[in-house]
């Protein structure tokens, strides 16, 4: 009986799940009260809240401070697609999509000086993006690019560079290569925060280096995603040999 015990806020999780899959309880419905829960399932209020954590860490519900838990309205996935660093054009183009650029000169940090191949405190201009639909966070960006490449007037108009923040596609001069690197982790303090997702949750980690046809680094972003809301496609191209081609 006592080895059950740890599992047992993933069977109520489970429970849950499939009274949410399922339409038992709908789409921006109160979930009763934890105590409440607490007795349904006979168990104690930290065992259940262990099993609304698990929820909450899939997006399933939402704790709405002094409210109570709410099952979250399905959110539509977006897609990334790898290779050239965009979002697709139809989700790119979805007109409840919104995009929030701040952008500033910083000096490169250790980590951005690795990235870009500059020297330490070399100035880059930065943007920060936070792309929102139907209120919903669902991409955070951090795009850095050694400042002597911005366009003169576009670190100073945002809307000059918004059809590409929004679709999170290069903003510095066309690239000849981009090379990503992704991960599935845990969001820092400050993603968890503006993506609103708990600590437990998954993020899709892009970090995305274009270089120019000398070998220059033009630019590095820095995309975060909730791993329940976005698919990533990467497409291999096969290169022929020009001998064959020739034949």
């Amino acid at each position: 009986m006592t080895g059950s015990v740890p599992s047992r806020h993933h069977d109520i999780a489970d429970d849950l799940r499939h009274q949410i899959k399922t339409g038992s309880i709908k789409p921006g419905e109160r979930l009763p009260s934890e105590a409440g829960l607490a007795v349904r399932y006979r168990v104690s209020t930290v065992t259940l809240r262990r099993a609304l954590a698990v929820l909450q860490g899939e997006g399933l519900v939402e704790k709405i401070h002094g409210k109570g838990n709410y099952v979250r309205h399905p959110r539509r996935k977006i897609m990334y697609v790898g290779g050239w660093g965009t979002l697709d054009p139809w989700t790119a183009a979805e007109p409840t999509l919104r995009v929030t650029v701040r952008s500033t000169t910083v000096p490169a940090s250790v980590h951005l000086t690795t990235l870009l191949k500059v020297p330490t405190g070399s100035p880059l201009a930065e943007y920060s993006c936070l792309s929102i639909e139907q209120g919903s966070p669902h991409g955070l960006a951090r795009i850095y690019i050694p400042r002597d490449l911005v366009p003169a007037g576009v670190l100073d108009d945002d809307s000059a560079c918004r059809e590409a923040v929004t679709r999170f596609a290069v903003l510095g001069p066309s690239p000849a290569t981009v090379r990503e690197t992704v991960c599935a982790r845990s969001p820092t303090p400050d993603e968890a925060s503006a993506l609103r997702i708990g600590s437990t949750a998954v993020v899709l980690a892009i970090t995305r280096v274009a270089t120019d046809s000398t070998g220059r680094v033009i630019e590095a972003a820095l995309l975060a995603f909730p791993g329940n809301r976005v698919d990533a496609v990467f497409t291999a191209h096969h290169v022929l040999d020009e001998r064959q081609t020739q034949g």
